[in-house]
Parts: structure tokens; C-alpha cells; sequence
């Protein structure tokens, strides 16, 4: 069918908000695109994306795929969804529930209605709901037909893959199956209509796109303008939406940016403003190999990348190029940091800079591939055998990965020390506004090579920061050797003493204890004092927020403070932890922060967890704010 006939559609008096004018104006809306992986879906998520940000909308996102390259067609773990949440002011989360669901099949039905606001409108594509296609989502009937099933809110059938081959007639060399393919363009064309968006910036990208194709460029154009016209003829909808654009933006150049691009220009603008060239050694993995690929496309800004055989071969490369003289880092997730772990114990001997990237995702094991989580905490602090200290920074937002990056690097090379740069899947995909930064403003990183052999120890220290020269190979009268045993402090020499090795090792964890003196102090959002501090890191960041920004409102005494560096800690933490009758941990692992601010402080953790490969919802946090407070 490709409208609702009257009889079905659902009365006005259940519908949302969103729905009782004609052209009605909203704060912000949230959408979910949901079909099988090869039907686009991110493709149609990000261009609706571009589109909103271009004009002038905050957005937020949040991609979730199945970790096969080709997922069972029609099932519901092959589904592959695209969350956006845009707004007309500011936000920090891709949304709870959506309100609007385009489903492309019955599985992306079935698996995404519990989540859609009562009242909310799903658009599906009538013509995938053929009896096999409902048997592979679990129903015996057709829910389209059934009355009760979707009762509460306005669907509308719509005949995609029919209307699109009929957008698409006269489009030559293609077959029907080649022109379904499109479908996705008339969906995205129906929503750009619904919710008065121009078609330009998405134009553009299929002109871009498929130069080479023109006849792909002439289908895809054809189905979005379909798609739209077919809003602007069709007597089903009960109004459009119009989201409008934000008033106070600070002024300046802004793009739409990951996490993992964020991450990739930081280390090339550390490496630029360290005076060195890049290197980036690492073995493919998900979710960090776009941080790889990325690398790659610049090596006209001197990065050199190497595709590694697996992780140990990739930390070796960066022990090595550390050793050179470059500024090295690799990347990776969890299975992978496992890997890497027996050689980022010998840089914390050898004392070399390197950045260590943990994009963090669903384990143990393989896991869940292509889901996020925080559970590598307490490997990363531990994951090494004998008394292995590494600092440890997480980006809080896709944007701060760009910041955490540099200040990863700037770390490294200051303390002369491997650097874990943590992110999650969620914040390495998700996708908000990015204000360029002035490169100019950014402080360059001081280096020292030492070139004068006069009194020269390989392990003789800095008396601030603890840290040994770092000498670039072949530099006349400096030669020295670097290994994995045991070292007597100075000289470097190899030492089976007992108190060298104890010497050692208190030197290498206090080196790292002194980088809490020059990081900055933890700030509170809210109150300075109070009944509850809600204390989280990474991708918790934008949930915690706007849960006590809506707490705060309602006159509570709530604050948050979130964790960028997490080894050492703030240098002030123990005493914003004290200022609190209580403190909320939410993360995505069964406690991991919460066991160490235990460990380290005298006060009472109440932990929020949850690994279910999804990030916090805002009102998950709302509602355990709520049981503590009552």
C-alpha cells in the first residue's frame, strides 16, 4: 500500500506532540533508521545527519551494525541502525527513544518498536513484509494488519521497493535488484520532507559520490526526489516538523566529526607540533582500523603507517620507531591491547613515548565486535605482569578524542612513557559538531634530544619529571643499548640486584604519580558540595550530563564530574569526592572505576552498571538518581 486508507489511521487524540498542527515547530527529534546491513541505513543516518548540521542544528549519533560483513538478510541480528538526535539547542546524547522509526523489514520492526515513544511514527516498507520475512522476525501475522499490535501510534505503509522502481523506469543498465538498492534514497527523501529538509547537501554527495556512474547518480537522485514528492502528495501524514537552527553557535569553522577521526587528527597535529614525524604501526580491528585508514590518507603530512601481521609485530614496530626518534603510536581494542600486553611492559622498561589507543568494545573474548563497553579499565591499569604503571587519558566525547590525543602524546613525550588513549564503540562512531580549532593556539610540545655525550647515562633523570634522555640512535658518542632485564638506574646496565630492582621500579611508578602535578585539577558540574556527585568516564560522559542538568532543574542538589585522566587521577579527586554525601558510578562494565576510587578513597560508591554492548539512556541514570535521593 502506499498510504495508510482512513480507516486504519490512529486516532488523534493517542498521538504525541509531535503531530497536532501541520507544520509544527520542535526543540529537537530523534529518528532511528533500521533495516538489514545491506540496505544502507548508515549511508541514509549520516546524510540526514549532514544535512541537519549544515543547517544549523547540534546533532548526536549513534550507528549500531552487526559485526558481519554480510548479516543474515531478514533476521534481527543482521539489522543495522542509524540513531540521530538533532536539535535546536545543545545536546550530548544520540536520545533515549525515538520518535520517529523508518523500518525496513519486519525484523527492524519487531526489534526497535519497544523502544519508540508512545505516539511515535514508524514508516515501514510494506513490501517487505512477506510471510518469509515475518517468520525470520518472529510473527505469525502480519502486525500491519493487526489493529491492536501498533495501536498508539501513526504508521504509515509505504511501498519502498515498488515505488522505487517506479521513480527509477527509463534509468538505463540497471536491473530491478540493482534499483531496490535505492530504496533507501526514497525513505531518506520522505523523512527529509517530514521534517523540512533540503535536498541539496545529499545531492551533492551522489554527484561526488559516483562521478564515475552516472546512471547510479541519476538513480539515487531520482528516488530522493521521489521520496519527497511523494511527502508533499500524500494525505497520510498529520503534519511536518520543522527543528529550527541553533541561535547561539560560537562563531567559527565547524565540521561533523567521530571519534576516530577526531584521534587521527590529533596524533598529526601532536606529531606537528612535537617537530616529528608520525609513525603508526597497527594491526587491523574493530572498532579502531578507521583510525588506520585514516593515518593512511595523510601521508603527505610525514606519517608513515604500517600494517602489522598481528598486535605483537605492531607494538614491536612502535618500540622501535619510539627508539628512532619518532612519534609513535598504534591502536586497538580489547583482544588486541591482551595481545599487546607483553610489549607494552618492555616500553615501560625501555621508558620510550608511544600512544597506545584502547577503543574499547564488547567482551571477553571476540565478544561482541561492533558493541560498545568499558571494560578494559582494570586491564589497562594491570594487564601487565610484574609492577607496570602506564598513564592512562579518555576522551569524554567524539570532539575531546582530538584534545585527549594531543594530550596523550604531550604526556608521553614529557615523561618519556607509554600512554593508553582510551575510547569506547560508542564514542569512536558517534558523530556531533566540531568546531576546527586555531592550530596556531595550540601549545607546541618541547622536545630535547640530548646530543652532549659529557656525563651521559641512558637512565639519568630529569629532577622534575623523572623522566631519562631520549637519544636518537647513531648520535656520535651516545650509543647505548636497550633491553627487557633487569636495570641498574643510571647507567641502564643490566642489574639482577635486589635493591637496583626495587630502586626501579619505585622510580617508574612515582615518575608516573608526578604527572598528576601537571594535568589539570577535576571540575564539577553543579554544586560545589552536595547530597550526590555522579562521577563518570569516556562515552558515559553526555548521558551523566544531561541526567543531572534535568535533576539540577528540579531543584536537587546533584552534580557531576567526569574523568579525562585516569592515571594518575586528578590531583584534587580525593577531596571532590569528600564534598558528597554520596557518589554514583555509572559504567558499562560490573565496576571497574568504582573498585579503584574504593581502593584509593575513603567513601561510599554506589555503582550504576550495565554491559549490554549499548550505551547509558539518559533516563537509566534519571531513575537510579532518583532511588538514591529518595
Amino acid at each position: 500500500m502506499a498510504e495508510t486508507p482512513a480507516s486504519d489511521k490512529p486516532d488523534v487524540s493517542e498521538r504525541s506532540e509531535i503531530h497536532q498542527q501541520t507544520l509544527s515547530e520542535q526543540e529537537s527529534v530523534v529518528i532511528r533508521f533500521s533495516g538489514d546491513s545491506g540496505d544502507g541505513m548508515q549511508l541514509t543516518g549520516d546524510q540526514f545527519t549532514n544535512t541537519s548540521a549544515i543547517l544549523g542544528n547540534d546533532v548526536s549519533t549513534f550507528p549500531d551494525f552487526p559485526a558481519e560483513i554480510r548479516a543474515p538478510v531478514g533476521t534481527i541480528p543482521g539489522l543495522s541502525g542509524f540513531q540521530v538526535n538533532f536539535s535546536s539547542n545543545d545536546i550530548y546524547t544520540s536520545g533515549d527513544e525515538p520518535q520517529v522509526l523508518v523500518a525496513m523489514n519486519p525484523a527492524a520492526l519487531a526489534a526497535n518498536l519497544e523502544d519508540l515513544q508512545p505516539g511515535g511514527v514508524i514508516i515501514v516498507n510494506d513490501d517487505a513484509f512477506t510471510r518469509n520475512n515475518l517468520r525470520k522476525a518472529g510473527y505469525e501475522g502480519n502486525p500491519l494488519d493487526n489493529p491492536d499490535a501498533l495501536r498508539g501510534y501513526e504508521v504509515h505503509r509505504v511501498s519502498l521497493t515498488t515505488l522505487t522502481r517506479v521513480a527509477l523506469q527509463g534509468v538505463e543498465d540497471m536491473t530491478n535488484q540493482q534499483k531496490d538498492l535505492c530504496k533507501n534514497g526514497f525513505a531518506l527523501g520522505l523523512v527529509f520532507w517530514l521534517f523540512d529538509r533540503p535536498l541539496d547537501s545529499t545531492l551533492n554527495f551522489y554527484q561526488k559520490k559516483f562521478a564515475k556512474r552516472p546512471q547510479v547518480v541519476e538513480a539515487n537522485t531520482r528516488a530522493l526526489k521521489a521520496g519527497y514528492a511523494y511527502g508533499e502528495t500524500t494525505e497520510s501524514f498529520s503534519g511536518r516538523i520543522s527543528v529550527p537552527s541553533r541561535t547561539e553557535v560560537p562563531p567559527g569553522t565547524y565540521r561533523r566529526i567521530t571519534g576516530n577521526e577526531a584521534i587521527v587528527l590529533g596524533l598529526v597535529t601532536a606529531a606537528r607540533k612535537a617537530n616529528k614525524p608520525l609513525f603508526y604501526g597497527s594491526y587491523p580491528i574493530t572498532p579502531a582500523s578507521p583510525i588506520l585508514e585514516g593515518l593512511a590518507a595523510l601521508k603527505h603530512f610525514d606519517v608513515r603507517t604500517f600494517q602489522a601481521e598481528d598486535e605483537i609485530a605492531a607494538i614491536g614496530s612502535v618500540i622501535g620507531a619510539a627508539f628512532g626518534g619518532a612519534l609513535a603510536a598504534t591502536a586497538s581494542s580489547g583482544p588486541g591491547i591482551a595481545l599487546k600486553s607483553e610489549g607494552i611492559g618492555l616500553a615501560v622498561v625501555l621508558e620510550l613515548p608511544m600512544v597506545i589507543v584502547n577503543v574499547q568494545r564488547g567482551g571477553p573474548s571476540t565478544g561482541l565486535p561492533t558493541k560498545t563497553e568499558q571494560a578494559d579499565l582494570l586491564e589497562m591499569f594491570f594487564g601487565r605482569n610484574g609492577e607496570c604503571p602506564v598513564p592512562i587519558v579518555a576522551a569524554a566525547t567524539s570532539g575531546d578524542c582530538f584534545d585527549m590525543a594531543i594530550e596523550a602524546c604531550r604526556i608521553a613525550l614529557r615523561s618519556m612513557t607509554p600512554v593508553y588513549l582510551v575510547s569506547d564503540g560508542y564514542v569512536a562512531n558517534n558523530s556531533e559538531p566540531w568546531q576546527i580549532p586555531d592550530v596556531d593556539a595550540i601549545p607546541p610540545i618541547e622536545i630535547e634530544h640530548r646530543t652532549d655525550p659529557k656525563g651521559y647515562q641512558p637512565y639519568m633523570r630529569d629532577p622534575e619529571t623523572l623522566a631519562r634522555p631520549w637519544v636518537v640512535p647513531g648520535t656520535p658518542g651516545l650509543e647505548h643499548r636497550i633491553g627487557g632485564l633487569g636495570k641498574q638506574d643510571g647507567s641502564g646496565n643490566v642489574s639482577y640486584d635486589p635493591i637496583d630492582n626495587e630502586h626501579m621500579i619505585k622510580t617508574r611508578a612515582e615518575k608516573v604519580a608526578r604527572i598528576a602535578d601537571f594535568i589539570p585539577e577535576l571540575e564539577v558540574n553543579g554544586p560545589e558540595q552536595g547530597d550526590l556527585l555522579v562521577m563518570g568516564w569516556g562515552g558515559t560522559c553526555g548521558a551523566i550530563r544531561s541526567a543531572t542538568e534535568l535533576m539540577q532543574r528540579e531543584g536537587h542538589s546533584v552534580a557531576s564530574a567526569h574523568l579525562r585522566y585516569l592515571n594518575p587521577f586528578p590531583r584534587n579527586l580525593g577531596n571532590v569526592l569528600g564534598r558528597y554525601r554520596q557518589v554514583l558510578v555509572p559504567e558499562l562494565n560490573l565496576g571497574q572505576l568504582s573498585l579503584l576510587l574504593q581502593a584509593k578513597f575513603p567513601i561510599r560508591v554506589v555503582p550504576l552498571n550495565k554491559v549490554q554492548g549499548q550505551p547509558f539512556k539518559i533516563r537509566e541514570i534519571v531513575d537510579k538518581i532518583r532511588s538514591i535521593l529518595d
